[in-house]
């Protein structure tokens, strides 16, 4: 979930800041059109590979904390032991209860318990880059795809305003539906993600206005 909203967020921003930049610097519709798609390739392929980095990362630590645990429960099973049960002491269990808990954990299922609970990683739950990367260069594709739709449909005197206004409500909504999945406040999100999208296209329009316009 987190990667798929980055990634729409990051497509509806980079895509309609950068053609309102191609537009600002008086290129056709066809330049603003080509310079879209090839941000919208570049920008999938750099959406999944870094999030195929990252999660593959955090996956190998996972792993190698794993590795460190069962090799600690190897070579010393007692002093695991008492270790769980601090930590379920520290909790609010009292000592007899937690020895009992961690003791009982320990003949079940004991690197799970550690995992879970010294480690706070899921061993049947470890991060998926794959899954991780696919789901960031497809909210990608679907966040740029937006204002590229806009510009097509769009007149020609109101296409810059067409890209804008799509954007902006674009953001607006996807702040919204964001914060009412995580439970925060809808308006102050929505005023984040636009104020912040119409910010980067407000640079991008002076950056594409001053190079539009210089000799080359």
């Amino acid at each position: 979930l987190r990667a798929a909203v980055l990634g729409a967020d990051d497509g509806i921003v980079s895509l309609a800041a950068l053609m309102i930049g191609v537009i600002a610097a008086g290129a056709s519709r066809t330049t603003v059109l080509t310079s879209a798609a090839a941000a919208l390739v570049a920008g999938a392929g750099s959406m999944a590979a870094g999030e195929y980095v990252s999660v593959s990362s955090q996956r190998d630590t996972e792993r190698a904390d794993l590795k460190q645990e069962r090799r600690e429960l190897a070579a010393d099973p007692d002093g695991e032991q008492r270790e769980l049960a601090e930590i379920y002491q520290r909790r609010g269990l009292t000592s007899e209860l937690a020895t009992q808990v961690a003791t009982a954990l320990m003949k079940s299922d004991a690197v799970g318990a550690h995992a879970r609970d010294e480690l706070g990683v899921n061993q049947d739950q470890l991060a998926r880059p794959i899954q991780a990367a696919l789901s960031s260069a497809a909210s990608f594709t679907v966040g740029a795809v937006l204002p590229i739709v806009a510009l097509l449909v769009a007149p020609q005197p109101t296409r810059t305003v067409a890209v804008i206004v799509s954007a902006l409500l674009a953001l607006v909504i996807l702040g919204v539906a964001g914060a009412r999945a995580g439970g925060a406040p809808p308006i102050r999100a929505a005023v984040r993600v636009g104020l912040g999208g119409g910010l980067a296209m407000l640079v991008t329009a002076g950056v594409g206005r001053l190079v539009g316009g210089a000799p080359l």
